[in-house]
């Protein structure tokens, strides 16, 4: 696991997107496993602007969503194919058929998962992965608990994870109480994995996946498994460090 601490928030965004981009140089048809929540925003944005003055482009790329909240249609307000068409697919060349994201609102959650597990599998995996962490240790949706061997499933969410994202929403009644999620095996079946950790709400999460010890109960101490994780980390959740 390779630490990379950088100066502020915005320094990490650019250090992020400035990784992302180099895979899509290296591979322009690269699979791009997406995170969303307030952490990779900056990156996105960072993303556009190597878009629109570098010449950067997502013709050949295929994205793969992290997960979606169950019951939400695809363009409601709150989900994550809004979140995604806003904050980055609108404002880049990908070709929206080559977005994927959960179905959050398949009549059948279950069959949804197996069929997202099996897109995954058969684009190989994502070739870079982004992922944020929850104050609890969650990566996607996965809660403390979850399996190491777990593919993607239905969760359901915990009070302080609906609590955190309620912001998001009108009141805390209107966040899902479920999602579909990948699964940890899911996640660490990427070839390279971008952790962003940022903010001093983070700092302990920041520490005790830092401190290497590997257990369910933290999910994203998984992330020890895998040989090619990048850890980016702004000295408000690093302050811990120094």
């Amino acid at each position: 696991m390779k630490v990379i601490e950088c100066q502020s928030y915005e320094a990490l965004s650019q250090k992020a997107a400035g990784i992302v981009a180099e895979t899509v140089r290296e591979k322009p048809d690269a699979v791009l496993g997406l995170a969303t929540g307030g952490t990779p925003e900056g990156t996105y944005r960072e993303l556009i602007r190597l878009h629109q003055t570098e010449n950067l482009s997502f013709q050949d790329i295929t994205t793969i969503n992290l997960d979606e909240y169950a019951g939400l249609s695809g363009d409601d307000p709150n989900s994550y194919h809004c979140y995604m068409n806003e904050r980055f697919f609108q404002h880049i060349d990908s070709q929206p058929s080559r977005h994927f994201i959960p179905d959050g609102n398949a009549s059948d959650l279950e069959a949804e998962c197996k069929r997202y597990e099996q897109l995954i599998e058969s684009l190989g995996g994502a070739d870079i992965q982004l992922l944020g962490i929850g104050r609890n240790g969650h990566i996607g949706f996965n809660e403390p608990g979850t399996s190491f061997q777990s593919r993607t499933h239905v969760v359901a969410l915990n009070e302080q994870t609906r609590q955190a994202n309620a912001r998001y929403f009108t009141s805390i009644d209107r966040v899902p109480k479920k999602a579909v999620t990948m699964g940890i095996q899911t996640i660490l079946s990427s070839k390279r994995i971008l952790l962003l950790i940022s903010g001093t709400s983070k700092a302990e999460a920041a520490k005790r996946l830092l401190d290497g010890q590997v257990s369910e109960e933290f999910p994203a101490s998984a992330l020890h498994l895998h040989p090619n994780v990048s850890v980016l980390i702004d000295q408000e959740a690093a302050g811990f460090r120094h």
